[in-house]
């Protein structure tokens, strides 16, 4: 294993964050996929690299890998996996849906997409994606774009956050929080996790206080959600993949959330049904054929020993199909 004193690219605390990474359903996804020797891969979501660092593998010395991340700070990992990969590899910085809506047809033979924060996001306090740390309140993918965390808290109006917290968070104390926070920006504006996190507390039933996880989490989810625009990318994202796959190429998309996973589910069945003529007509007459096959009939999930290794993957949902 390559020592920390030999990276002169990444600083230690890097380092640690990327051993920390692990890549979740990491075999499924190879599995799945199948990457050839010769072939293109596009990674959406390139992070620390686990899951290119297999498939590139796979790919050998004429294949190529294209990297893709809106983090900056992925840009040190890259370059020490493109130092060993065993493939052609290129970075992109940007939004992968962007990025691939920039790629010609029948670009790529792989695309996969590992979805949500990262766990270099989430542990680098700086970046305020965490309600387990008090830190600014920031929760910026790309952290030199867009508006912040405590930019939507402290100037949305109440119903928006009601709005934002119900949709994208599915909280049923919506309407509590977004009142919560009202209030408390009246007084002074709101900066950190750790204020946030005590304005949910606060404002939810004292049953709801205690129960599983930190009750803050929805709401993080839904304010992430909104600053990166991850739902509108996603669905951008799912339907450029399709159109830049070559016939017979892959693509996998692992989900974090129930919103993420019903949206490639849908977008997937949606490529891959037959006939979509209103029921009760005697024959076809739409003409509409498959352009999709779908690999996972259920959404893979991780083993019991991968999530007690890696408890950040408790709620990871896999889903493979393959363009026809």
């Amino acid at each position: 294993m390559t020592s920390p004193t030999s990276l002169p690219l990444l600083d230690l605390c890097e380092y640690e964050m990327a051993l920390a990474h692990t890549p979740v359903l990491l075999e499924e996804l190879v599995d799945l996929l199948r990457p050839q020797a010769g072939e293109s891969a596009f990674d959406a979501t390139f992070g620390a690299g686990g899951h290119a660092e297999a498939v590139a593998e796979q790919l050998g010395p004429e294949g190529l890998l294209v990297a893709c991340d809106r983090d900056p700070t992925v840009a040190g990992f890259f370059r020490d996996f493109a130092r060993h990969a065993e493939c052609r590899t290129k970075l992109v910085r940007g939004n992968f849906a962007e990025v691939l809506a920039r790629h010609p047809q029948d670009s790529f033979d792989i695309v996969y997409m590992d979805l949500g924060v990262s766990s270099m996001q989430l542990d680098r306090r700086e970046r305020g994606f965490s309600y387990a740390y008090d830190a600014p309140l920031d929760m910026r993918m790309d952290p030199e774009r867009g508006r912040s965390a405590a930019d939507l808290v402290n100037e949305l109006p109440e119903d928006e956050l009601r709005a934002i917290f119900r949709r994208y968070g599915e909280e049923r104390f919506a309407r509590e929080i977004a009142r919560g926070i009202a209030r408390r920006r009246q007084r002074q504006p709101i900066e950190t996790t750790g204020e946030l996190v005590e304005i949910v507390k606060q404002s939810i039933p004292t049953p709801a206080r205690f129960a599983a996880g930190n009750p803050a989490r929805r709401v993080f989810q839904a304010l992430r959600i909104v600053i990166n625009d991850e739902l509108e990318s996603l669905a951008r994202g799912l339907e450029e993949a399709f159109r830049v796959l070559r016939p017979g190429g892959r693509l996998a998309v692992i989900s974090f959330h129930s919103l993420e996973d019903r949206m490639v589910k849908h977008s997937f069945r949606g490529h891959a049904a037959g006939c979509i003529c209103p029921p009760g007509l005697p024959q076809c007459v739409c003409g509409h054929e498959p352009t999709m096959r779908v690999l996972t009939r259920r959404a893979v999930m991780p083993r019991a020993r991968e999530v007690e290794l890696n408890p950040r993957s408790k709620s990871a949902k896999l889903r493979v199909a393959v363009k026809l």
